[in-house]
């Protein structure tokens, strides 16, 4: 293939806004070998180990975990590579090591398949999340690990972790966990946690977490002015994402729904002051992201009915849809479309459900 066709430096952004980043377009073969090198190398001589989300709560995780207990190394995994992670430590860590993993819920139990494995390989196993965790795959989890679920509504992993250490943390710690969690629990009560969770996003992972070690959550001024920098495109893919919304009523509730590489949160945001209960982002990957509002608080019952899973305010999912490229190119090609009726469908499915629950309760009675 031509580089040229998928290079982010040379495509018009109308294109870019439409296509997913050049790193789709890697094999999956290729990439994997990539990432057992990175693993090998952060796992050698490692005496303790965090397997955690990179984005900013999960990295919040891994900076005060190296606060209160000293040199940790970060395998990066998400919510799909719990089970790639979980082995790599086995295969390329040290017996005897600490592991800790964060802000990482597994959806089935092929997750958490080598967690034995892992158990007996290790001294310790501990596990902080705040998502809506199935009671089964908990059980399977507290088998072999110490597991502290928080509630999703209230917590953020970098709460669960910052209560859960044995450690007299400074202030700054905490309202990095806080700031934190306005962002990832879409609360936007501080216009810092936008900044965080931009950083964490563009920056390497051991570029943020050096920075919010020194700095907490006050990003110092090189930063600002690099997120500033960056923002003039995003916030152009963000206006072209919001010019496609289209909203759509189901039962009682208005659910935005749109198109594009773009942030989701500002582009759920402008549809909620749109009029939009709930709001969905279909990214060109085929993953989407669900955002509610005080109104729709159902978004991890949404995602769970297509492959995903998350907070009652924030969820995301990718529907189980694409068999081959061809698919893909549907997908470009129509905006979403499959996508997107999938996911709407599953929002009037709550509603069938409610339906139903009222027939049985009348029956009942």
């Amino acid at each position: 293939m031509d580089d040229a066709l998928i290079d982010d430096e040379t495509l018009p952004l109308t294109r870019r806004s439409l296509l997913p980043g050049e790193g789709f377009f890697v094999p999956d073969s290729v990439d994997e070998v990539e990432t057992e090198r990175e693993a090998r190398e952060a796992l050698a001589g490692a005496d303790r180990v965090v397997v955690a989300d990179p984005d900013a709560d999960g990295l919040a995780c891994v900076a005060l975990l190296r606060t209160a207990l000293g040199e940790a190394a970060l395998l990066p995994a998400g919510p799909h590579e719990i089970a790639d992670a979980l082995e790599y430590v086995v295969e390329f860590g040290d017996p005897g090591l600490e592991l800790y993993v964060c802000d990482l819920c597994p959806d089935d139990d092929r997750d958490v398949e080598p967690l034995a494995a892992v158990a007996d390989h290790a001294a310790d196993v501990r596990w902080f999340d705040h998502h809506q965790w199935d009671a089964d795959l908990a059980a399977a989890v507290r088998e072999h690990a110490e597991l502290v679920v928080g509630e999703s509504d209230e917590e953020c992993s970098a709460d669960v972790t910052l209560r859960s250490l044995d450690h007299d943390f400074d202030e700054q710690y905490a309202d990095l966990a806080a700031v934190t969690r306005d962002h990832d629990l879409w609360l936007r009560e501080d216009p810092r946690s936008d900044d965080l969770a931009d950083y964490a996003y563009w920056a390497d992972p051991e570029e943020y977490l050096a920075t919010v070690l020194e700095h907490g959550a006050d990003l110092p001024a090189d930063v600002e002015a690099f997120l500033e920098e960056q923002r003039v495109e995003k916030e152009a893919l963000v206006e072209r994402a919001v010019d496609r919304a289209d909203y759509e009523a189901i039962g009682e509730w208005t659910v935005g729904v749109t198109y594009g590489r773009c942030s989701q949160n500002e582009v759920a945001e402008a549809m909620r002051e749109a009029g939009a209960d709930a709001s969905v982002v279909v990214k060109p990957a085929g993953s989407a992201s669900i955002r509610g509002t005080d109104a729709f608080e159902r978004c991890h019952e949404v995602a769970a009915q297509v492959n995903g899973g998350g907070h009652p305010k924030a969820a995301g999912c990718k529907p189980d849809i694409y068999d081959d490229m061809l698919d893909y190119a549907h997908h470009w090609t129509t905006r979403g479309a499959v996508t997107k009726q999938v996911i709407l469908d599953a929002f009037r499915a709550l509603i069938d459900d409610g339906a139903d629950a009222d027939v049985d309760a009348d029956a009942k009675a």
